[in-house]
C-alpha cells in the first residue's frame, strides 16, 4: 500500500476515535467513554471497538482518492438486544455524515452502510458490527 493510502488510512481512523471518544450520546450510551483500538483486559461491558478497515484507490486523473470501508464492534451484556441497538444508534448518529478531519485529508463523505447485530455464542454477549463507508483525498 503506497504511503499517502496508508496516511489517509490512520489520519481516518484517528479522527473517528477521537469524534467517537468525545460524542455525548455515545459516552452516555456506553455508560462512559470505552471506545478502544484493542481494550483492555477485564474490559467493563459495553465498550466499542474499532474494526477492520479496507482501503481501495478509486482516484480519477488528478490525485489519489481512497474508499474506505471502516467497521466497528459494539460489545454489550444488558437488556438484550435493545443496549446493543441503542450503542449502534449512537454509532450512526456521532459519524453518519460527519464532517471530520482528518490529518492531511479531506474526507468527502462518511456514510452508513450495515450493521449486524446478533447474539454471541455464550448466550449473554450481543455483538453489533456497524459498517461505514468513506472517501477522502490528499489536501
Amino acid at each position: 500500500m503506497p504511503a499517502a493510502q496508508a496516511g489517509a488510512s490512520v489520519a481516518l481512523r484517528a479522527a473517528i476515535f477521537d469524534a467517537l471518544k468525545a460524542d455525548t450520546a455515545l459516552g452516555f450510551a456506553l455508560g462512559g467513554h470505552r471506545v478502544y483500538d484493542e481494550p483492555p483486559a477485564n474490559v467493563a461491558f459495553p465498550y466499542v471497538t474499532l474494526g477492520d478497515a479496507r482501503i481501495v484507490d478509486v482516484s480519477a486523473d488528478d490525485g489519489q482518492v481512497q474508499e474506505h470501508q471502516l467497521t466497528l464492534h459494539a460489545w454489550s451484556r444488558q437488556g438484550g438486544h435493545k443496549e446493543a441497538h441503542v450503542i449502534t444508534g449512537a454509532l450512526l448518529q456521532a459519524l453518519d455524515d460527519a464532517p471530520l478531519t482528518p490529518d492531511g485529508h479531506r474526507l468527502v463523505n462518511l456514510r452508513f452502510a450495515i450493521a449486524d447485530i446478533r447474539r454471541e455464542a455464550d448466550g449473554r454477549t450481543y455483538h453489533a458490527v456497524v459498517r461505514f463507508r468513506a472517501v477522502t483525498e490528499p489536501q
